[in-house]
Formats: C-alpha cells, sequence, structure tokens
C-alpha cells in the first residue's frame, strides 16, 4: 500500500471526493496543504490504497501525488 496526498481547487472538491474513495473502502484524511505542492483551496486528501484511485477524483483535482518519505511528493498527475 502506498500514501497519496491530492490537492485541489475546492474545498468542496476535497469533500466530493473523500466521499467517493469513502464508497470504495478506502480511508482518506482531510488535512491542510502542505505549502511545498499548492496554495490553491488550501485543503487536500491523504489516504493509503494499492493505487492511486484517480477515477474517484473530482473534476476540480489539481494533483495527485505519492509521499515517499517525510515532505518529499513525488508529482502522479497535475492538472493545469
Amino acid at each position: 500500500m502506498s500514501c497519496y496526498v491530492a490537492t485541489f481547487h475546492t474545498h468542496l472538491a476535497a469533500l466530493t471526493t473523500a466521499r467517493a474513495l469513502a464508497a470504495r473502502g478506502v480511508s482518506a484524511k482531510m488535512m491542510p496543504t502542505p505549502r511545498k505542492l499548492s496554495s490553491s483551496c488550501g485543503t487536500c486528501l491523504r489516504y493509503e490504497a494499492e493505487d492511486p484511485c484517480l477515477s474517484d477524483m473530482d473534476v476540480d483535482m489539481e494533483q495527485v501525488c505519492t509521499l515517499e518519505a517525510e515532505e518529499r511528493y513525488i508529482v502522479l498527475i497535475k492538472k493545469a
């Protein structure tokens, strides 16, 4: 299992994605977005899953990263 962090353009997108992940059985925690990743809406999701669950992301998703080590993120997908 890997740890992922997803950032969003809106708080609603983060909440919608958290609900979609929960329906899939993936526990996601809403938390403040690390400044290393974004300053967009300020809310991100941190979750652990077998895959990044990209099909469950809201359309206002900004990016999904893996958390490799403390404060070391690798961007998997980033939308403009």
